[in-house]
């Protein structure tokens, strides 16, 4: 998939990245990984064809990566998801720093304008280098760098030993 999409616009990469991983199975920590919280690898997603909604995001996040596309574009964003009253993870992409970001998510599987999913309330988000809260719907704060997340650190460093 990664060589086919290189080069191509970047909706286009949106849609075909989206499209793909959401065809995987939704499956909780607990039941896949035995536990409350864990951020799976795209190779570990992959594999098993499943997880949640963390893995969905990272999953498409780090595809994008792959692709080429700019990541300072995109933020993987811990939101409420209202109607179902709980966490959850999308990610957002930013065409310009100002731009309402379109949400790429494995509930609502059509890729979206943040501004039309009123379901879902932005907590913070984050990339491969800054970490920022929400402070409104529309404002976000810049909170420091990614690696404050434990869940992030470790998945980078097990993705590195994927590597090896």
């Amino acid at each position: 998939m990664t060589h086919e999409y290189r080069g191509k616009a970047d909706i286009e990469q949106l849609t075909a990245v989206n499209d793909f991983f959401n065809g995987a199975r939704f499956v909780s920590d607990i039941e896949l990984w035995g536990k409350n919280d864990y951020w799976a690898t795209p190779i570990e997603f992959l594999a098993r064809d499943a997880g949640d909604c963390e893995d969905f995001s990272i999953a498409k996040y780090f595809t994008l990566k792959e692709i080429g596309m700019d990541v300072s574009k995109l933020r993987i964003t811990y939101v409420k998801a209202t109607l179902l009253n709980q966490a959850h993870m999308v990610l957002a992409y930013y065409a310009t720093p100002t731009s309402v970001p379109l949400i790429l998510d494995n509930i609502n599987k059509h890729i979206k304008p943040a501004n039309e999913r009123n379901d879902l309330r932005p907590i913070y988000s984050f990339n491969a280098d800054n970490l920022w809260l929400a402070r409104t719907r529309n404002e976000q704060l810049n909170a420091g760098k990614s690696d404050q997340l434990n869940l992030w650190r470790d998945l980078n460093a097990r993705m590195a030993k994927e590597l090896e």
